[in-house]
């Protein structure tokens, strides 16, 4: 659907750094209540797939994705790739990044800071971010 996972010929599909950069985005917000669920997981998956990630390499996507989370300590990793990206494709992940949020039924105050942070991060207008929280939460009920 999305073209920006597009690669040449000789590069392996799962070491596509904004793949891994998206997917770590995500993992992040998902563990940013100390409550990763599989729930969460699915969600992540199934954007990554949606955003042209392969489906026969998210275990890989998401394995590599965990790891580098895991081992990093701020998401300026993760967003310096992330905003060179369209901003329709920035709307999708930060769509996605609400489901995640909202999975558990309620937006934390971590949650709804690191959202404001990410809005900053990946210059998005806050009344863009505002409009996909409100399409999310209302998807929700």
């Amino acid at each position: 659907m999305f073209n920006i996972f597009k690669k040449e010929k000789t590069e392996k599909d799962n070491n596509h750094p904004s793949i891994i950069a998206i997917a770590c985005l995500l993992i992040h917000s998902a563990k940013i209540d100390q409550n990763y669920t599989e729930k969460e997981k699915k969600i992540i998956k199934d954007a990554i797939i949606e955003m042209g990630g392969g489906s026969g390499e998210i275990d890989i996507i998401m394995q590599d994705a965990e790891e580098k989370e895991k081992d990093s300590n701020q998401i300026l990793d993760f967003t310096k790739e992330v905003k060179s990206i369209n901003e329709e494709d920035k709307k999708i992940i930060i769509e996605a990044l609400w489901d995640i949020i909202y999975s558990d039924e309620d937006a934390d105050m971590y949650e709804t800071n690191l959202m404001r942070r990410l809005c900053g991060l990946l210059y998005l207008d806050p009344k863009t971010v505002g409009d996909i929280k409100e399409k999310v939460s209302q998807k929700k009920k």
